[in-house]
Formats: structure tokens, C-alpha cells, sequence
């Protein structure tokens, strides 16, 4: 799926927001393009109203997923710090997890570092960890971070 560069605008600008560079978590412009130029990767975009942005409207949220045999991966998942607590995550994952059905995956799968808050948000929408990565994430400061894989059965 490739977006328009105003989508990716938006989305690198969510991302910036919510993703705390001493993890070194956000993409670069370049990735996301990259991911995005596959034809097995999706997106959405949320205003904070919990629509799709329209008129020049920010993004306050995005999710990037990309689709597999039976799988989805979600990749990215942020939200604008001044839109937490609207429910916007939860309303992407709803939809993420209706799209990858709709798409024929059998099941949801994403990784993320050990002790990140989100945890709390997935455990709520069903995931459940399924495995573990020792040091396999680097921090800003080069602190070796442990990676945990989680899935949910759609």
C-alpha cells in the first residue's frame, strides 16, 4: 500500500510525538516509505475525534501493520501524548483486528520491549506473550533491552 506523502507527513508526526527517543523506538521517513511501498503493509490514521482526518485535520494516531499467510504483524502503533486517554489505541486495534481478519489472518502478532507501558493496552485486547528475545533492543545510551512477542488469536 503506498500512502500519500501527506499521510506519511502525518504519520511521522505522531510518531515523533509519542515515541520516547531514549528507547530509539520511532522509524525514520525512510523506513516507514519502505514498509509502506510493500503491498502486504496497511495503515490508518485517527483525528482526535476517532475519525479519519479530513480537511487538513491532524493525525492525533496511526497504526502500520503488514499482512502475511494467516498473520499480521502489527509494526507501529502511536499516539499523540496531548490525545491519550480517548480511547484512539483501542480504536485502532478494534479496527486492526477487523481489517486482518477481513484480510485472512488467523491471528495478530506484534514485539515490543520488556516494561513498555503499551503492555497493559495489549494484555486488555487479548494478547498474550508467547516469547522473548534477550537484549535484542539497544537503547539510546546503549542499555541491551529484552524484546517480548506477543500474539492474539483473531
Amino acid at each position: 500500500m503506498t500512502a500519500p506523502g501527506d499521510d506519511i507527513d502525518q504519520l511521522m508526526a505522531v510518531m515523533q510525538a509519542a515515541f520516547d527517543p531514549a528507547f530509539g523506538e520511532a522509524w525514520n521517513r525512510r523506513q516507514v516509505e519502505d514498509a509502506l511501498m510493500l503491498g502486504h503493509s496497511h495503515y490508518a490514521l485517527v483525528a482526535a475525534h476517532g475519525g479519519e482526518p479530513v480537511g487538513g485535520e491532524p493525525a492525533a494516531a496511526f497504526f502500520l501493520s503488514r499482512h502475511g499467510f494467516e498473520e499480521e504483524e502489527l509494526l507501529l502503533l502511536a499516539v499523540d501524548p496531548a490525545h491519550r486517554r480517548k480511547r484512539l489505541a483501542s480504536a485502532l486495534l478494534d479496527r486492526l483486528c477487523a481489517d486482518a481478519k477481513a484480510r485472512g489472518a488467523a491471528r495478530l502478532l506484534l514485539e515490543m520491549r520488556a516494561n513498555n507501558p503499551a503492555e497493559a493496552l495489549y494484555r486488555v485486547h487479548g494478547f498474550k506473550p508467547i516469547g522473548r528475545r534477550a537484549q535484542y533492543y539497544r537503547s539510546a545510551i546503549g542499555e541491551r533491552l529484552d524484546a517480548v512477542t506477543f500474539s492474539k488469536d483473531l
